[in-house]
């Protein structure tokens, strides 16, 4: 027996290996646990430098960690496009699979609905045959 892939198996079988990281640091960029993390880091970033008397590797106003953080918006950014775009393959994909489920459905439902049609007339012509023949007897 064959076994029948529905769209998101085979969408998920065709994403290539920089498809499949860019959709991982997608999803962990867009998590609470991502945004706890980084302002965790922040923070110790921060009370280190205002503590440390002697070494300031980025004193205040932290243009390290500005630099830091724009160059992770820099990558990110497109990143998390390239995952929106594959999200959007994949709604069109479910899109054109529901469609399809649908246009199938519709069609059974009318050969049922003429196969019904048909049944009723037949019932409907024996019953006025049935009563052709009480009346002439």
């Amino acid at each position: 027996m064959k076994l029948v892939k529905n769209w998101h198996q085979q969408h998920v079988e065709n994403l290539s290996f920089g498809s499949r990281i860019a959709d991982k640091v997608a999803t962990g960029m867009g998590s609470w646990r991502f945004i706890i993390i980084q302002t965790i880091i922040v923070a110790i970033w921060m009370v280190l430098n205002f503590v440390a008397y002697v070494a300031h590797w980025d004193p205040y106003p932290f243009i390290l960690l500005n630099l830091l953080f724009s160059t992770q918006a820099a990558y990110a950014a497109p990143i998390i496009m390239m995952a929106q775009n594959r999200q959007n393959e994949r709604d069109r994909a479910q899109a054109q699979a529901d469609y399809q489920t649908n246009v199938e459905a519709k069609q059974e439902i009318e050969a049922l609905t003429l196969k019904l049609n048909t049944l009723e007339v037949d019932k409907l012509d024996k019953i006025i045959r049935m009563l052709e023949e009480m009346d002439k007897k």
